[in-house]
């Protein structure tokens, strides 16, 4: 009994202290066992077989290298004199973690409670397996030495911890070849040590033309070829025009040619300017040019109108699948710089501050259906009521009337078409 006291008072003053100075990671684990009692205990003359066990285990953190741990174990022991019994283990250890803070040594005090209570020194070493962020596989192989008699049990335990409290350290950045980039980041693995290297750990003119990797357009130049400051062949169609201000890149050879690399005396594109001043190549045969060879465009309007009837004295509208609002939807998608307010308007019977009110919320359903359904931008459509104030049909008649409870919607916007050939 009294050593059972000793086992526990140590266990609360290092839990005590350890909860002091705690800022770092605890665990809580479940474990099963194989256990193998000393050969010298025995009963009625019969040693023990191996056994097993369940044991639960909490560790804490005091410092990045050592924790304490407390353990609880239930052992299940085999002995051919009886038919089953029971064990209890419990206790605490200092567990130093080595370099790569998953393996560790460990000792500390158990009581081991069989036939009789023994306190032993306990001793071994494990290891965490990282399964996440958060769970562990505990591997571990322990020794306990009987202080009073000198037995030696062992164990041999393989269980689940769930971490917790505390903040992950980040590995350190490696650089395995040594060029000062990353591994993480480094495109370029295995690249020479000493040579210069860019910011993705490539050679930093990988063709060796004079043009460094983050500017070099043509990567692959045959060793020899002159570049201009794209690293790109000088000349690529041997003009003897550079490519920075050929505006005909592929003039055939021996074709004789202006200052702007393109010929003399050919219109290629047939459109009417000749190559040498021609700033548009390959314009299409159907497009009308400018002096310059390049296609005209001109402003042309177009408009989209919505229009929606309701029903008597209501704002609900009864189609609202009907394609004409993904039309509209449509075109506000691709004409992103306008906007629309949307019109309600009532028929003439009633009260005209009520035709008011209910036109407006014919608009406001209508804003609200193209918002929510058909994903129009809320800052591009308002929402405005007219009452019977601009009525489309005067007369009092039934017709009349539905063609003025209604909802209309315009907008307009420009686009440039090419200019086509007479």
């Amino acid at each position: 009994m009294k050593k059972s006291l000793l086992a526990v008072s140590l266990l609360a003053a290092l839990t005590t202290n350890a909860i002091a100075q705690d800022e770092n990671e605890s665990w809580f684990a479940g474990f099963g066992e194989l256990y193998k009692v000393d050969n010298n205990k025995t009963i009625n003359g019969t040693g023990y077989d191996v056994s097993s066990g369940l044991g639960i285990e909490y560790g804490f953190r005091f410092k990045p290298e050592w924790a304490a741990r407390f353990e609880l174990s239930k052992l299940n022991l085999e002995n051919d004199a009886v038919s089953s019994e029971s064990g209890h283990r419990f206790g605490v250890d200092a567990v130093k973690f080595f370099n790569d803070n998953a393996f560790y040594g460990f000792g500390g005090l158990k009581m081991i409670d069989m036939r009789d209570s023994d306190l032993s020194f306990g001793y071994g070493i494990g290891k965490h397996f990282d399964y996440s962020d958060r769970f562990k596989v505990i591997l571990e192989l322990a020794r306990y030495h009987d202080i009073r008699n000198s037995h030696n049990d062992s164990s041999l335990k393989l269980g689940v911890a769930y971490t917790f409290g505390g903040t992950s350290k980040p590995k350190a950045p490696t650089d395995s070849d040594q060029d000062g980039v990353y591994d993480s980041v480094d495109q370029c693995p295995n690249t020479a040590f000493g040579v210069r290297v860019d910011a993705t750990g490539c050679n930093i003119d990988l063709d060796n033309d004079g043009v460094y990797n983050a500017d070099d357009k043509c990567p692959n130049t045959p060793e020899g070829v002159r570049v201009d400051a794209m690293g790109c062949n000088w000349d690529k169609d041997g003009d003897g025009v550079s490519n920075e201000i050929d505006r005909c890149p592929n003039t055939p050879k021996g074709t004789v040619v202006g200052a702007k690399g393109c010929s003399l005396e050919i219109d290629s594109d047939q459109d009417g300017v000749l190559d040498v001043n021609d700033q548009c190549a390959d314009t299409p045969l159907t497009d009308k040019v400018d002096a310059t060879g390049c296609s005209i465009f001109e402003e042309v309007e177009v408009r989209q109108t919505l229009n929606v009837t309701f029903g008597n004295n209501s704002s609900v509208i009864e189609n609202p699948n009907d394609p004409k609002f993904q039309e509209f939807a449509d075109f506000m998608s691709r004409f992103p710089n306008t906007s629309t307010a949307i019109e309600g308007h009532a028929s003439a019977p009633g009260d005209a501050n009520y035709n008011m009110m209910i036109s407006l919320k014919r608009a406001q359903a209508v804003r609200t259906l193209l918002i929510e359904k058909y994903g129009v931008d809320a800052d591009r459509l308002s929402a405005e009521g007219f009452g019977e104030t601009q009525l489309i049909d005067e007369s009092n008649t039934a017709a009349a009337h539905k063609v003025n409870r209604r909802i209309e919607a315009r907008v307009t916007a420009t686009k440039k078409e090419k200019v086509l050939k007479d």
